[in-house]
């Protein structure tokens, strides 16, 4: 009966709740003569016309307010006061008219009964019909605990009443005066009785309506809830809430953060702005994962110019449109530059230098994938290494104060052709900064500032492991680890690109600024952590009845068990305390050029085996599996 209801056209169901209101209130002109008649009453005479009224005044007022457009299923409260001013108005109509009439055999008390009856007939026709349509909330699959029973709590409960997927059953929250008391008919629990709550109510799924809460509390709150049989998910933050309404659509999974259970540290404003504010900055691979983000920040941070280079014609267009939009709804005075460019094409960057003029650049574009470079290697050192190389003489002629290169941990004692081309990269740097005069085209005394910044992985980047386990859970599993034993460290996008901007405002020349990640994750954790946050338990000997099995499928081709952030003991703070300073061993200028030379004819000559035997020499710690060379 429901589905065929809902199923029927829209003006056949508005055609029907005209004809009810038509009705009830006639129904309710016939009850309010007999009620003042005391009598059971039969109109006759003017009293007709009474009844004509009832109509002819209502249905004009209803189709003006709306009551005809709203969606039974979708109203609540909202809707019963628009129907009540609605019935008001018609009741002040149909008094006024009945006062200022000599209406015979009709009295004027009925100008009163009449609407109020009008208005309980039609406001329980309005919850009936919600309730019928929108309701089987006993039926709902998924059953609601709210963590949170503040502000935001009450709202999304508010934004859930026509949900036919949840029914929300409880509400938790840490305040003490809010346990024991209801919001709208649901009770408050103690976070202690969670476990009874779950089991009482069979709750599948929880969200954390906490958008102000302290990280570190969330963490604490989350770890709590993780070995419960539920799936817990999370609201928007305050500003997101502010249109007033929060629908299931909101419903988010955990961020990034609450994976990495640590409190980002607030950034220094002097330091984020000191290279960027006024002036021209280019960032290159613009379109990846940690360019995209120092792009965003620096448009923030009040960048006059921003240079956006990507060789991937998606990516520069996708990341260019997002900045227009963010520019344009921030009134921001930046101008953006797409520019479609790669870095291993060294004429066409030296161009684009001298053309824009920045005074800043951040060189994130690299092949950052491990299993592909080692594929592909030749392209993977052309790209990273002299790619970098290509920058850094464009950057020289050209002027550019800054040059801040993004690099990676798999440069420290690297086992794979990715880690060692970035750590070419590096010492190209380190190479350059360290001689008296910069071998640029034009010689002449240092200019360009150049510094490094060496971290792990980011959380959401396309390379992590997070998007891959979540697709892999959705999917119904296996979870794919590649060992048991393999750890990473992890930071957040945001969090990575701040302080890369914060890192190259501390530079002096040469230095190797290393973030301090915290202590490296165990991935096969990680993934177990990912599948309980999901409201399911892992699959394994000793659980054969559990939901995701996870798989170890070995370490991939150039993969390492541990990664490192430093070569040497040497690394010494800075102001900022998740920033280390470093100055490491490097080969000196001309050493490092001829050796550069002969390995860029080995990849010109297709030379697989040449170009092993370079990097080898080039870096001293790469250590590849002969299996893999």
């Amino acid at each position: 009966m429901l589905s065929n209801v809902l199923e029927w056209p829209r003006p056949v169901k508005r055609l029907v709740v005209v004809a009810l209101d038509i009705a009830m209130g006639l129904f309710a002109m016939w009850l309010a003569f007999t009620l003042r008649l005391d009598v059971l009453h039969w109109p006759e005479g003017m009293q007709w016309l009474a009844y004509a009224l009832a109509p002819v005044l209502a249905f004009p007022i209803f189709v003006n307010l709306g009551l005809y457009r709203a969606i039974f299923r979708y109203t609540g409260i909202t809707a019963l006061v628009t129907t009540g001013k609605a019935v008001a108005i018609y009741g002040a109509l149909l008094f006024a008219i009945l006062m200022a009439g000599q209406w015979i055999g009709i009295p004027r008390s009925v100008g009163i009964l009449q609407p109020v009856i009008f208005l309980l007939l039609v406001g329980a026709s309005r919850s009936l019909g919600w309730m019928w349509l929108a309701g089987q909330t006993t039926k709902a699959p998924h059953r609601l605990l709210i963590y949170g029973a503040g502000t935001a709590g009450a709202q999304t409960a508010a934004g859930l009443v026509s949900a036919r997927n949840y029914v929300l059953e409880a509400f938790a929250d840490d305040d003490r005066a809010k346990v024991g008391r209801s919001i709208n008919g649901v009770r408050v629990y103690a976070p202690i009785a969670l476990a009874e709550v779950v089991k009482r109510f069979g709750i599948t799924d929880v969200l954390l309506a906490l958008p102000s809460v302290p990280r570190q509390r969330r963490h604490q709150i989350i770890e709590n809830l993780r070995s419960l049989p539920v799936r817990i998910r999370t609201i928007p933050g305050l500003t997101d809430l502010a249109s007033g309404r929060v629908t299931v659509t909101d419903f988010q999974d955990l961020d990034l953060e609450d994976l990495l259970g640590r409190e980002p540290v607030e950034p220094d404003p002097e330091l984020l702005g000191r290279h960027i504010r006024g002036q021209a900055v280019m960032v290159t691979g613009a379109g990846g994962s940690i360019g995209s983000e120092l792009c965003r920040q620096i448009a923030r941070e009040g960048a006059a110019r921003l240079l956006l280079v990507d060789h991937s014609e998606f990516a520069l267009y996708s990341i260019h449109q997002e900045l227009q939009a963010i520019v344009q709804q921030e009134a921001m005075a930046c101008e953006l530059v797409p520019l479609l460019a790669s870095v291993s094409h060294a004429q066409h960057m030296l161009d684009l230098c001298q053309a824009h003029r920045p005074r800043t650049i951040y060189h994130a574009a690299a092949y950052k994938h491990v299993p592909m470079v080692e594929a592909n290697a030749g392209e993977g050192i052309r790209n990273n290494a002299f790619g970098t190389l290509n920058m850094v003489r464009a950057a020289m002629d050209s002027g550019v104060e800054n040059f801040v290169l993004v690099s990676t941990d798999k440069a420290v004692r690297p086992t794979n052709v990715m880690g060692a081309s970035k750590r070419v990269a590096e010492l190209v740097l380190q190479a350059v900064a360290s001689c008296t005069r910069q071998p640029d085209s034009q010689g002449g005394t240092p200019r360009t500032r150049f510094s490094m910044v060496r971290f792990g992985n980011v959380l959401g980047s396309s390379g992590s492991v997070i998007p891959l386990f979540r697709s892999q859970i959705a999917a119904g599993g296996p979870v794919t680890v590649t060992h048991p034993d393999v750890t990473r460290y992890f930071m957040t996008i945001p969090e990575a690109a701040q302080l890369v901007l914060q890192a190259g405002a501390m530079a002096q020349g040469g230095e190797v600024f290393v973030l301090d990640m915290g202590a490296p994750i165990p991935i096969l954790e990680l993934a177990q952590r990912m599948i309980a946050l999901s409201g399911l338990s892992v699959r394994a000997p000793g659980h054969p009845e559990g939901d995701i099995e996870i798989v170890f499928t070995g370490l991939r081709p150039g993969e390492k068990l541990y990664e490192e952030l430093l070569i040497g003991d040497g690394a010494e703070p800075t102001p900022h305390p998740r920033i280390l300073r470093a100055h490491e061993e490097h080969l000196a200028w001309e050493v490092l050029e001829s050796r550069l030379q002969a390995l860029e004819r080995a990849i010109h000559q297709a030379d697989g085996a040449a170009m092993m035997v370079l990097l080898h020499e080039l870096v001293p710690g790469f250590h590849q599996d002969p299996q893999q060379a």
